[in-house]
């Protein structure tokens, strides 16, 4: 009976075994067949990029788009994507194209939009799957800058426009524009170009330490003593070389401290600035040391500004340059309306005078160390 019964399983297996296989392969089959139906329509989905070249010459700006047939596809509707290699489907949707991409795409040169350029029919390329479109913009002389603004398929959220630039045939710059930076200046390697940098950063220097109360807090609290014009102009020159330095490394990217430590050390700055004004009695007056040591750390809060504003590569030197030159200019007007208040307040009472830099230093302290406390436990800001 056992050896029945041991004979019955053993070929109950033998013919059970081949259709467990065929089951087994089948549902495989069935799996992979699901993951390829998954997978497909993924692979049909690129993330495609456009291409744009502009060339700068002597009164006009040529410029060459390339758009994947993807993006192009999907916003003129038509489906499959490979129809817009065909003419007879792509010439009647041209100028829909044409009309599309120059309603996003801006190009201002010296500040100035251009609206009046020429565009040709796009022209398929199946060897890059994309489609390709020519213009020619007029500027009537030889541009300074050229502003780029273009977000040419806002669907597409992580679509990317390589740019490059070209002067005289040669490519002189390159960049990327996408969702988070639809916009880049260029300014030319020409002497326009020299002059539209000094345009832009020398006023952007000047708005900077005129709108920024922790750099003005601390020039004031170094002037509440007073002095001789000499001694003034010295203890500003002493701040702006030494931020000069500081700003220039950072720029440059070779110093980049963070500005979770720069923020704070700057209020620390104002502090110490009032608290030696409360105690440097007849002692001697090292306020030029002192603007020099601390203007190191103002000028990394510089820094953090001037990053932001996307400084041109090939015109680094007369950009920073420019913006130095716009952060003194800015101290100046202070330093001369401040100080000469002040002069003309101790002119005419002596007492009053010394009350009010009694007064201003305490100000100046209680203010720094409100910014130290916020910047180092709220730096969010206080809710």
């Amino acid at each position: 009976m056992k050896i029945s019964t041991k004979l019955m399983f053993a070929t109950a297996k033998r013919v059970m075994a081949p259709k467990c296989r065929g089951i087994a392969h089948l549902v495989a089959f069935g799996v992979l067949a699901l993951l390829l139906g998954v997978a497909l329509p993924a692979a049909a989905h690129p993330v495609p990029f456009s291409y744009m070249d502009i060339s700068i010459e002597p009164g006009t700006i040529n410029l060459t788009l390339v758009v994947h047939i993807f993006d192009a596809a999907h916003e003129l509707g038509v489906d499959p994507p490979e129809l817009l290699f065909d003419p007879s489907v792509l010439d009647p949707q041209g100028n829909k194209l044409v009309a599309l991409l120059r309603s996003r795409l801006k190009i201002a040169v010296g500040g100035r939009m251009l609206t009046s350029g020429t565009w040709s029919t796009p022209e398929p390329l199946p060897d890059r799957q994309s489609v390709r479109l020519r213009a020619r913009y007029q500027t009537g002389g030889a541009p300074g800058s050229v502003a780029v603004t273009a977000t040419l398929f806002p669907y597409d959220t992580a679509h990317q426009t390589f740019l490059n630039f070209y002067e005289d045939g040669a490519l002189t710059s390159q960049a990327i524009l996408d969702r988070n930076h639809p916009q880049l200046e260029y300014f030319a390697g020409s002497r326009q170009g020299v002059f539209a940098v000094i345009r832009k950063f020398v006023p952007a220097g000047i708005h900077h330490i005129l709108i920024g109360p922790d750099h003005l807090l601390f020039l004031v609290g170094l002037l509440l003593l007073g002095g001789s014009v000499r001694r003034l102009l010295l203890v500003v020159s002493s701040f702006t070389v030494a931020h000069s330095i500081t700003l220039s490394l950072a720029a440059l990217n070779l110093v980049t401290p963070p500005a979770r430590l720069i923020e704070p050390a700057i209020a620390l700055s104002i502090v110490y600035v009032g608290v030696d004004n409360l105690m440097v009695g007849r002692g001697r007056d090292v306020r030029a040391w002192i603007a020099f040591a601390f203007g190191f750390i103002h000028g990394f809060g510089f820094a953090n500004v001037l990053r932001e504003m996307n400084l041109p590569s090939r015109a680094l030197g007369w950009s920073l340059f420019s913006f130095n030159l716009g952060v003194e200019i800015g101290q100046l007007f202070v330093v001369v309306l401040v100080a000469s208040a002040l002069m003309a307040l101790r002119s005419t009472n002596e007492a009053t005078g010394r009350r009010l830099a009694l007064a201003g230093s305490l100000a100046v302290i209680l203010v720094g160390a409100f910014w130290f406390v916020q910047r180092v436990f709220f730096p969010g800001g206080i809710v």
